[in-house]
């Protein structure tokens, strides 16, 4: 792993971490579900990490800019499906799934003004 890797950043870290909660949270529901919500929530959780990794696979930090923003919209797309989850009683309420969305959200907002002008 190069020093200046995407590997290197919290949040993708942090990203990765939310991938595999999100697997392990989905695994529960109806199996109805399948081909719905969970596909929808695996892949909403997806974009946000492999989002991150291309735009700093890119050149510039405008094109990072542009993928940290495409990784901000696949979060707040998380957070509306999980919140339906939970009005469906899918899940009981997972205060950490939530804190963590938050968490992210942060760490991407101080990165994208950290890299633009």
């Amino acid at each position: 792993m190069s020093p200046n890797s995407h590997k290197d950043l919290k949040v993708w870290q942090e990203s990765m971490d939310l991938v595999e909660k999100i697997y392990q949270l989905t695994n529960s529901f109806p199996s109805n579900e399948q081909f719905g919500l969970v596909s929808q929530m695996r892949r909403s959780a997806v974009s946000i990490p492999s989002n991150i990794a291309e735009g700093a696979g890119r050149k510039g930090s405008r094109e990072f800019g542009r993928f940290l923003y495409i990784a901000m919209g696949s979060l707040s797309e998380l957070e509306t499906q999980f919140e339906i989850s939970q009005r469906l009683q899918y899940v009981t309420k997972q205060e950490d799934i939530g804190e963590i969305i938050i968490y992210i959200r942060r760490m991407l907002s101080k990165l994208i003004k950290s890299i633009t002008p």
